[in-house]
């Protein structure tokens, strides 16, 4: 009974759109075109939870694909889990989860990368390591450290205030192109000569203190972001610890759970226009 339901629902749902085909002499391989291609498909209603996409063999014979192919394609799928694959019974599509919704750091990174914003350097010293830096540079209490506390700003306008420590090395002193707002770009673009093996970022909201308030022109206890940099040096040595701080209201956080319909090409020329 819940069976014929459901077919009958699916019998009324509206026709998706033309699906697009394989384009054999693209640069993208053909398992990511029909990962693509069926993600489309989930998302323009074709398939909704609970339902069973098409099997290898009509995938095969559909696209006029490799059983190779088509199981890399569906394990995209399933290892970003947007379906479940259940040997002897199919392949089927999960409901959307907020449990699983990731955010990214557009927008921070939209600050760093605005050429309006500008660096000013606020202190750099040589200092002995407090207890929290030590421990977090893995050193001793009072080994020696490089403390750098900047500011971002645009037009005039404080955006970020940034306080850091590094391990101290004499033999590499710190440089004027590593203080400014392209090293920090660099770091987090990934574009820098000799940067970091991996990293930790942790987003905490918080409130601003007198000092940061102060830096930002901001009230003191104003809703705030505070995001934590660890990283790590090929050695797996820490290299740098630090935060950022930036009022509430200059940073958003988004994301899409599911699959949003593919935009048809005029509105994305328009978007881009």
């Amino acid at each position: 009974m819940v069976g014929s339901a459901r077919e009958a629902a699916r019998s009324r749902r509206t026709p998706p759109a033309t699906v697009r085909a394989i384009e054999r002499g693209a640069y993208e391989p053909a398992y990511a075109q029909l990962a693509d291609i069926l993600r489309e498909r989930i998302a323009e209603g074709e398939f909704h939870a609970g339902d069973r996409l098409p099997t290898e063999a009509q995938l095969i014979r559909a696209y006029r694909l490799s059983p190779v192919t088509v199981r890399r394609a569906i394990k995209i799928l399933v290892d970003e889990g947007a379906v479940t694959a259940t040997p002897g019974r199919g392949t089927f599509v999960e409901a959307a989860s907020i449990a699983t919704a990731t955010f990214d750091l557009r927008s921070f990174r939209g600050i760093l990368a605005d050429p309006a914003v500008k660096v000013r350097i606020l202190s750099v010293r040589v200092v002995p390591a407090s207890k929290r830096v030590a421990r977090m540079l893995e050193l001793e209490e009072g080994d020696r450290v490089i403390a750098i506390r900047r500011l971002l700003h645009r037009d005039g306008r404080p955006v970020l205030y940034h306080r850091e420590s590094l391990t101290y090395d004499p033999r590499r002193p710190v440089i004027e192109t590593e203080l400014g707002v392209t090293a920090l770009r660099d770091l987090f673009e990934g574009n820098g000569q000799v940067g970091p093996k991996r990293g930790r970022l942790t987003l905490l909201a918080t409130t601003l203190r007198t000092a940061e308030a102060a830096h930002l022109r901001a009230q003191v206890g104003e809703a705030a972001f505070l995001l934590e940099h660890h990283f790590f040096g090929f050695d797996d040595l820490p290299l740098s610890w630090g935060v950022f701080v930036c009022r509430a209201d200059l940073l958003t956080f988004e994301t899409t759970v599911g699959f949003e319909p593919r935009q048809p090409a005029a509105d994305a020329a328009k978007e881009t226009a």
